[in-house]
């Protein structure tokens, strides 16, 4: 699977940048997801990997500090993403005559720079908050890479600031998210319907619907681990 996360991400990358047809606002915001995924993949399938082959299932106090925050500010980055996403298909289908003039690379950039910086500074207080506080329980975490709350349970000492401050990120990050796409989807489906015909509204439809389903695939599993665990 991961051998398969790599060739495919790379393939994504490889022909965007060969293909000139492909420079532009929505191919540059799937590219931005690709790197996304692989950093992820990269950060947390190796040790999984080792955990298999190695029985190598130590890691380092400061490894660990580590992984935590590219996992946590990476996911933020990846949802970031799908909601810039989300606004490019609204522009495609609601407002097509201006999608040029609009989405311009500059446009472009600023807003891959704003979703890094929001995921990077969001992140940032995990792994200070968690070598902060005093551990004196078992070292061992029930997960294959070091998430935030997996660790700071292992901690003797009251963690509702860890705890609230995990809520506000994951609620300011999908909920913010989640909100607005799907104020872009309410705009986009009632544009789909006042297309005047049903082929201009199945092909619309069906490239609305890939990235629900894509937006989707992303958010459902991080709510739900994120909230059980």
């Amino acid at each position: 699977m991961y051998a398969i996360v790599v060739l495919g991400n790379f393939t994504i990358l490889f022909i965007v940048k060969m293909q000139l047809s492909l420079h532009g606002s929505m191919f540059y915001f799937l590219c931005m997801l690709a790197v996304s995924d692989l950093v992820m993949s990269t950060v947390t399938l190796p040790k999984l990997l080792s955990i298999c082959w190695f029985n190598s299932r130590e890691i380092s106090f400061s490894a660990c500090l580590t992984q935590m925050y590219f996992v946590h500010s990476f996911s933020g980055m990846g949802s970031g993403i799908l909601m810039s996403m989300a606004f490019d298909l609204y522009v495609a289908i609601c407002h097509p005559l201006g999608y040029s003039t609009t989405l311009t690379n500059f446009v472009v950039a600023t807003i891959g720079l704003a979703v890094v910086l929001r995921s990077g500074i969001l992140a940032l207080p995990y792994p200070f908050l968690t070598r902060w506080w005093p551990y004196c329980r078992t070292s061992i975490i029930p997960h294959f890479y070091c998430g935030h709350i997996a660790v700071v349970k292992l901690v003797c000492a009251d963690i509702s600031i860890s705890s609230y401050y995990g809520l506000f990120d994951l609620f300011s990050v999908i909920g913010m998210g989640g909100f607005f796409i799907s104020v872009s989807y309410i705009q986009i489906l009632w544009a789909i319907f006042r297309l005047p015909t049903k082929d201009a509204q199945l092909k619309t439809f069906g490239t609305f619907i890939s990235h629900l389903c894509a937006i989707l695939a992303f958010h459902i599993p991080h709510l739900f681990f994120s909230l059980m665990f």
